[in-house]
């Protein structure tokens, strides 16, 4: 009777040994952070999961001191009914396939699941060994400090994206996924690289005539907006929008219908975040880009930006060329 008891005790403990050691690797592999931003979600298991999490080091004196205290009692129990050499040998066996192996396979896999049905567990040996794991985890607290939290790099969230897209569970398309990884990437080039080039910039000189050959020609060009400069290209003045043409206008000259206060002159090595801000912050849409010697190099418009966020062409009903780039030179 005294054996069978002994028995059930040692399976009892095996099980703990197991729960301890598969939730000291479940639950402090959650990310803190990460269970941050699934608890502002709305996630109910993570908000369980916090409460015991939040407090790393008293957590983990918590479970390796119970495991420890678990193996301890199995290894002396078994010595009591058996040999210390098969009493050691069978401890070892029961320790590390059903106290270490299998637990840690299964909750590490399931840790937010199994960390949120366990956790009022969890609280009561927090509470039992309180006296000795608080003066532990605070000395832990002096010396390592605050625990940090994941920090993702551009390029490694980029890599998260596409994981996830193409994993059968997640739920993020082909489509959110080129637009989120436009948006990680954008902000890494500069003019120069997404730049209408200067011989492909449709520009008006000031003293241009808008007789019906020249609105004819700009027309075909679908743009509603043109440069306008000064004698040379080098000379940007402004910008005539084309709205501006609209019931008139024509036989004027540039100087006449253009808008000075439309004129943003950006550098070529500008980053394009830094653009995009002025773009907002003016209320402007197109800028002349001038390289360090403060040489015309071409445009930049708002809706080149916005096709490296989306990696996508837009084109319009009205766009005469798709690939601006190949467009002829009509300056």
């Amino acid at each position: 009777m005294v054996d069978i008891f002994i028995l059930l005790v040692i399976i009892l403990l095996v099980l703990l040994s197991g729960l301890f050691s598969g939730l000291t690797l479940g639950l402090l592999g959650l990310d803190k952070s990460e269970l941050e931003r699934k608890i502002k979600l709305g996630d109910k298991k993570a908000k369980k999961v916090y409460s015991v999490r939040k407090k790393g080091n008293l957590l983990l004196s918590t479970l390796l001191l119970g495991n420890v205290a678990v193996n301890s009692t199995i290894a002396i129990l078994l010595g009591g009914v058996a040999s210390g050499v098969i009493a050691g040998i069978v401890s070892t066996g029961l320790i590390v396939i059903f106290g270490e192996i299998l637990p840690q396979a299964f909750i590490s896999r399931y840790a937010l699941d199994v960390g949120a049905r366990t956790v009022w567990l969890v609280k009561i040996f927090i509470i039992i060994l309180y006296p000795i794991c608080w003066p532990i985890s605070k000395a832990l607290d002096k010396m390592l400090g605050d625990e940090m939290g994941t920090i993702w790099s551009r390029n490694e969230l980029k890599e998260i994206i596409k994981h996830h897209r193409r994993s059968g569970e997640s739920k993020v398309d082909r489509d959110e996924e080129r637009i989120v990884l436009g948006a990680l990437s954008f902000s890494d080039k500069m003019v120069r690289d997404v730049k209408i080039s200067r011989s492909k910039v449709f520009a008006l000189e000031l003293d241009d005539v808008l007789d019906k050959k020249l609105l004819s020609k700009m027309k075909r060009y679908g743009f509603s907006r043109f440069p306008v400069y000064g004698k040379r290209i080098d000379n940007i003045k402004g910008v005539l929008f084309l709205k501006k043409l609209v019931g008139g206008g024509e036989g004027k000259k540039v100087r006449a219908v253009y808008n000075k206060e439309a004129k943003l002159i950006v550098n070529e090595n500008e980053k394009l975040d830094k653009v995009l801000h002025m773009f907002l912050k003016k209320k402007i849409h197109l800028a002349s880009v001038f390289n360090k010697e403060k040489e015309f190099e071409g445009v930049i418009s708002l809706e080149d930006i916005l096709e490296e966020i989306f990696n996508l062409e837009i084109v319009d009903e009205d766009d005469f060329f798709e690939d601006v780039q190949k467009r002829k030179r009509v300056i």
